[in-house]
């Protein structure tokens, strides 16, 4: 029997516990993961391809069927190009499923030999968003409980303050 792989493909900007929790949990499922962090040039995100990518190491080095990766460009050409046919998205909410099946509907169109498997978030996550965790930590709150202690202190470098909790 052939390993199952997946591509988890994402901005992480910054990884939270949600995308742990969707990791995790695909790890039952795929023998293998691929975190592969998305360059968009269009985005201005907080941290560069590079951080993020030395962030999810952090946060996931205890798992050893986990690796990280950057892409550019269209995911499909990167899932070919790493010879697997299963992208693994996340799902918070109905809003979240609209956009990812187009998204899915769209990468089937381009390579029908990819599959899209979708993987609803612990109802702890539900409300957890990397947008969300920048602004909390923008302002000095605590993002202790939403991301690993990695991500905490980057947040804490790149806005200079500390929780007021």
């Amino acid at each position: 029997m052939s390993e199952r792989i997946a591509v988890y493909p994402g901005s992480f900007d910054p990884v939270t516990y949600g995308h742990l929790d969707i990791l995790q949990r695909g790890l039952s499922v795929f023998d293998q993961i691929i975190i592969a962090v998305l360059n968009n040039s269009s985005k201005n995100p907080l941290f560069t391809v590079e951080e993020r990518v030395d962030l999810l190491k952090k946060a996931t080095a205890h798992l050893d069927s986990v690796t990280v990766d950057s892409f550019e460009g269209l995911l499909v050409d990167y899932v070919q190009k790493k010879k697997v046919g299963i992208v693994l998205r996340g799902l918070r909410a109905i809003s979240d499923f609209e956009y990812e099946l187009q998204i899915a509907a769209i990468n089937k169109s381009l390579n029908p030999k990819i599959e899209t498997c979708f993987m609803m978030t612990s109802n702890h996550y539900s409300f957890l968003s990397s947008s969300m965790v920048k602004e909390a930590a923008m302002y000095g709150g605590s993002v202790h409980e939403l991301v690993p202690e990695p991500v905490e202190k980057a947040l804490v470098h790149k806005f200079g303050k500390r929780s007021s909790v």
